[in-house]
């Protein structure tokens, strides 16, 4: 069926970025450190979101599809939504901890025993105060990310939901016009039929005034000769 093609082409597309993406984090990323580090993350981001417009793709073709098979391809579409998400957790960890290794370099790099975080050095419980507002600033704008994709995802299964009821309602309008168009053809066969039996009853109606003005005719010829002869 359609569907079944173009959901499988939308699968087929996932699982290529997907493994592209498995692939990056196995070898360029572990070989990587600072901003080199960060933009092959931020492009893995990138290639999860275009999976993530796949996978929001796939819901609607799902929703389109027949009950009978509906709840096979819903399945995948959950056990996809959860490999993904899964890979955005992890790219989420490497981006933290790549921007805490760069916030520790710009502080000094490695810390004399003057400058310990924990140490009761006025400069060292600086730096530790610039650390945690620096960490908490991290922490803040990942929560306020999540919950934009949050939102997002959201909005794309409640965009998802109303487009299969289109499609749903777009098939009961088209299955009602087809009955009706069934209902016009039946109606335009009783209609000819009917006005076929009113000719005939009209014919018939002729035939029988005929036969009765012959039979008066005959009653009266036969009248007359009696009383004349």
């Amino acid at each position: 069926m359609p569907q079944d093609d173009l959901y499988s082409s939308y699968e087929e597309d996932y699982k290529s970025i997907v493994a592209g993406v498995r692939s990056k984090l196995d070898t360029d990323v572990k070989d990587q450190k600072g901003d080199a580090k960060k933009a092959s993350l931020r492009r893995i981001d990138m290639d999860l979101d275009e999976a993530d417009e796949i996978v929001s793709q796939m819901e609607v073709e799902v929703q389109g599809m027949p009950q009978s098979v509906r709840t096979q391809f819903q399945s995948r579409v959950r056990s996809s939504k959860s490999d993904l998400d899964a890979l955005k957790r992890q790219v989420r960890t490497l981006l933290s901890t790549s921007d805490r290794a760069d916030l520790l370099s710009r502080s000094g790099g490695a810390l004399s025993p003057h400058d310990e975080p924990y140490s009761d050095d006025g400069g060292a419980s600086d730096v530790r105060t610039r650390l945690l507002a620096g960490n908490e600033r991290l922490q803040e704008g990942s929560r306020r990310l999540q919950d934009s994709h949050r939102t997002a995802l959201e909005t794309e299964d409640v965009g998802a939901e109303i487009l299969g009821n289109l499609r749903r309602q777009r098939e009961q309008i088209e299955g009602t016009r087809d009955t009706l168009n069934n209902a016009d053809g039946s109606i335009d066969r009783a209609s000819g039929t009917l006005k076929k039996m009113i000719r005939r009853a009209n014919q018939q109606k002729l035939v029988t005034g005929a036969i009765i003005l012959v039979l008066v005719l005959l009653i009266l010829i036969v009248l007359y000769e009696k009383f004349v002869a």
